[in-house]
């Protein structure tokens, strides 16, 4: 069973106290729950056999799929996926059909026990459900309840669907990413954890709120616009000077040299990044070619940027006979910024995150045992161990029905039995 919440204890973690039940799916919303449960709140995610969470992947995939371990599904490929596994870790897991009156009853009943409650489904969604903020209120005065649909509860996009990568484009970032003879560029939703971990800031600003007054209250929370303010260098330059923002590949408005550059090996890159006149005189010795820095062409920031070509053709011979690492040490013993593109493999060996102890071992029952990115910032009095892995579909379906609502093991069992809950998806299930 798992551990029942603490106060008071000494070093105890920051939100030990807190009890979070967690209705999201995919990626922004269980990043905010990661970081509340990453600071100790007792977090229950609540799922369905009739819907799962979307990072639990389809619910009877293909052999040889590349997002399970050994690409294998196994039994259970529900409990396998990666993504899933990664951003629900210190999590426990429960079903319930929201969509029956039963279940909405049992969440009701379940919210009385908690202190906050995320979803991050469309603006309508929770109302249809009859679990709006008000009705929440009804069972629990104080609960903080924060919704976060793409484009926030009001306005002409309310009831409009989202993706994190569909509010990189509303967001006016996908228009100026890219290089300039190519389409808009969308790399991996980006919007998705910027919204969980800003998302996760303004849970606990609520919390800290109602510490001090004793209330709770209703977060609107827009995922466009926790994402927008990181367009706000093109917002300004076109408000200030009616200037429009081009895709510009890896290059810099205010920085030459600065691009990405090929190396030996088979797709092996560093890149290169020079702020200013006595880098560039710097980057011109470590490479060689020190006549460069007396180069009237590239005397100073705006003649290397009429000349980035040129440049950029010196440094890619430079670097194609050299091992990223190689150029990178000899770049940053001269003090020039550069480093190399890592791939996700090559980041498991890398010395610095080894040293800094980022990746974990952790055993999953049915995914076994793999190295996992840990929380992103260790405080000193606070630490932020991974207590459990994540949870498997509807794992903690005992401790939250009997331990927490009291239900009798007969009713458990009917339940069961009738799907309100279960530990395995309905055949179709969505996902």
């Amino acid at each position: 069973m798992p551990e029942t919440r603490t106060v008071g204890a000494q070093h105890a973690a920051p939100l030990q106290h807190i009890r979070v039940i967690d209705l999201t799916i995919s990626w922004a919303g269980p990043k905010v729950t990661q970081v509340l449960a990453d600071l100790g709140a007792e977090v229950i995610k609540v799922e369905s056999i009739q819907w799962m969470d979307a990072q639990r992947g389809r619910s009877h995939p293909a052999k040889g799929m590349p997002h399970y371990p050994d690409r294998d599904p196994g039994a259970r490929p529900w409990n396998r996926y990666h993504a899933f596994n990664q951003i629900n870790r210190n999590k426990l897991g429960s079903t319930l059909d929201l969509g029956r009156p039963e279940g909405r009853r049992l969440f009701l009943e379940l919210v009385k026990t908690g202190d906050v409650v995320v979803d991050c489904f469309s603006a309508p969604v929770m109302d249809k459900f009859d679990l709006g903020y008000e009705r929440l209120r009804e069972v629990r005065a104080d609960i903080i309840a924060m919704s976060m649909p793409g484009f926030g509860r009001s306005g002409p996009y309310r009831n409009y669907l989202c993706w994190g990568s569909m509010v990189e484009c509303v967001g006016g970032q996908a228009a100026v990413r890219g290089y300039p003879d190519g389409d808009p560029f969308m790399p991996l939703a980006y919007g998705d954890p910027i919204g969980g971990l800003t998302g996760a800031f303004a849970v606990m600003a609520a919390l800290h709120h109602r510490e001090r007054t004793g209330q709770g209250q209703l977060i609107d929370f827009a995922q466009l616009e926790s994402f927008t303010p990181l367009s706000a260098e093109v917002l300004m330059d076109f408000a200030m000077n009616g200037r429009v923002h081009q895709p510009m590949g890896n290059h810099h408005p205010a920085m030459a040299p600065h691009n990405v550059y090929q190396c030996a090996g088979d797709d092996r890159w560093v890149c290169i990044a020079v702020t200013s006149d006595s880098e560039w005189q710097a980057l011109c010795q470590a490479i060689g070619r020190p006549e460069l820095a007396q180069d009237q062409r590239y005397a100073d920031i705006l003649a290397r940027k009429r000349h980035e070509d040129e440049i950029d053709r010196v440094l890619g011979d430079w670097c194609l006979s050299r091992d990223p690492m190689e150029a990178t040490r000899t770049l940053q013993a001269a003090g020039v910024p550069s480093g190399p593109v890592m791939e996700p493999r090559h980041l498991y060996a890398d010395p610095q995150l080894k040293a800094r102890g980022l990746f974990k071992e952790l055993h999953h029952a049915d995914a076994g045992r793999h190295p996992y990115a840990g929380p992103t910032w260790q405080p000193s009095r606070t630490p932020m161990p991974i207590r459990r892995p994540a949870p498997g579909l509807g794992e903690h379906n005992a401790f939250v029905f009997a331990h927490l609502l009291g239900l009798p093991p007969g009713v458990i069992s009917a339940m069961e039995a009738d799907k309100l809950i279960g530990q395995e998806p309905l055949e179709g299930a969505e996902s």
